[in-house]
């Protein structure tokens, strides 16, 4: 149970997944999928719609006015940042967030305007379990995706590609499955696509080519709507999201492509239903079989997540969560490319994995730092935003050498705990801790454990375990 609910959300306390062993997995799992809402995700908002500064006039500003517009963007997409975390953090319904978690990476963007950030991150977490056709048609029609792709500037006579590439080769089908002719043909459908100064879609007509096209096999006067059905219709991009999503929730390497293939035509054939794409995951026998547990390295943000999750705390300067996300490789808002974070094994080098298993002591023994974060890739994007990339660089490095100042609610963690017996009690947190427990020795757990107390002896067999490396796998 604790493999479910690791994969499906960031990891549960001892007494929720003692309940959930002695349920039946429907059971489980429809309380997993469904969460305890009633209504859509309340959004993660940081900035009003009212505070976007008129696009049209920027070349009218003075050099203050158009710095005071960017110090605006670059606080807000932190602050927007920190908020999602604290939502992942506090959320009834985990896998909503995992889920979006997912699809920010998949869905790759970067954008210097706050409230465009904040327009995507709403329109992902909508329908991060709704129906994939929605979410593409959505995403796709947003000014952040729009912009940073390009589609503003894409009109009849001289369409820009970009957009239609992307959307071919990241979003729907996957490289190698249209022609070089299909992407041409695909970015004429797209022109006229852009937004107004507001942030609002609009399709612009006089923009418009509504000459006759041939994409993948097929002929008419197609529209940008037209062409996401096309792309919806074959099944190649079923087959592509699925296997996607398998890699994320399942396994890194797909050893059984059959498997793959049923699912992918099963999410073919309920029309795109994400929601019960994953209920057959999450029910599936083989879903629970040795060689997907504990197999997957877990994210920056997971492992951020899961540890707040576990252990309520805040921090004098929450900010510090960017910095955290910085010296382990993914902060959140700024992917290194248009393909996102490759996640696996590319989590891990000498330097994150030293910071991966320190952060524990940094956090609840409130730690100096004393390590330098990593660049955060200022590959994607030119002029403004490569700027603002930069710019986050720096004010990261100006927190890294000090000391981490976080409120640790230890209260109801110890809690959990109440009626394990004494001589039990390393191997009940190492149990609740990870997904396979081999690696945890109670003779080495004690031996380092402060026993002065029955709290300090919980604590201290908790931090330690958090520091070991199999606390970087779920």
């Amino acid at each position: 149970m604790q493999h479910l609910a690791w994969r499906a959300g960031f990891g549960e306390s001892l007494p929720v997944i003692t309940k959930w062993t002695d349920k039946r997995r429907r059971v489980i799992v429809d309380k997993v999928l469904i969460g305890p809402e009633k209504h859509g995700p309340e959004a993660v908002s940081v900035a009003n719609e009212s505070d976007l500064p008129d696009y049209r006039k920027v070349k009218d500003m003075s050099a203050e006015e158009r710095k005071k517009v960017q110090q605006m963007n670059r606080q807000g997409t932190k602050d927007l940042n920190v908020a999602w975390v604290k939502t992942m953090v506090n959320s009834e319904h985990p896998l909503r967030e995992k889920m979006a978690l997912f699809w920010h990476g998949h869905f790759a963007c970067r954008t210097q305007s706050v409230i465009y950030n904040q327009q995507l991150l709403q329109v992902i977490r909508e329908n991060a379990l709704g129906n994939f056709g929605d979410l593409l048609s959505g995403v796709s029609k947003t000014p952040a995706m729009l912009q940073f792709l390009n589609n503003q500037q894409n009109r009849k006579q001289h369409p820009n590609e970009n957009f239609a590439r992307e959307v071919m080769e990241l979003f729907t089908m996957g490289r190698g499955n249209y022609t070089e002719k299909d992407i041409k043909e695909a970015a004429r459908s797209f022109t006229g696509w852009g937004f107004d100064a507001d942030g609002q879609f609009v399709f612009r007509e006089r923009l418009h080519d509504d000459g006759e096209k041939e994409i993948l096999g097929q002929r008419g006067n197609f529209n940008g709507d037209d062409m996401l059905k096309i792309l919806l219709e074959n099944k190649q991009t079923a087959r592509f999201i699925t296997a996607k999503i398998y890699r994320y929730f399942v396994n890194d390497i797909v050893t059984d492509e059959a498997k793959v293939n049923l699912l992918a035509d099963k999410f073919y054939q309920s029309n795109y239903d994400i929601k019960s794409l994953m209920r057959e995951i999450f029910m599936a026998d083989w879903f629970y079989d040795e060689q997907h547990i504990g197999n997957r390295i877990k994210s920056p943000v997971e492992l951020l997540v899961g540890m707040r999750r576990t252990i309520p705390m805040d921090f004098e300067k929450e900010e510090v969560m960017l910095l955290f996300e910085g010296l382990l490789g993914q902060t959140l808002f700024y992917p290194p490319n248009v393909a996102g974070w490759p996640g696996g094994r590319s989590w891990i080098d000498s330097s994150t994995l030293m910071f991966r298993l320190r952060l524990p002591q940094v956090i609840l023994y409130s730690q100096e730092l004393r390590m330098r974060p990593k660049d955060i890739t200022p590959e994607m994007g030119e002029g403004q935003s490569y700027r603002m990339t930069l710019e986050l660089n720096e004010s990261l490095k100006k927190l890294y050498a000090r000391k981490v100042n976080a409120r640790i609610n230890w209260d109801a963690y110890l809690e959990d705990f109440k009626d394990i017996p004494a001589d039990k009690l390393a191997g009940e947190i190492a149990g609740a801790l990870l997904v396979k427990n081999a690696g945890a020795s109670k003779q080495l757990l004690d031996k380092y454990s402060d026993r002065a107390t029955r709290d300090s002896y919980i604590k201290t067999v908790t931090i330690d375990v958090m520091s070991t490396p199999e606390y970087q796998l779920c």
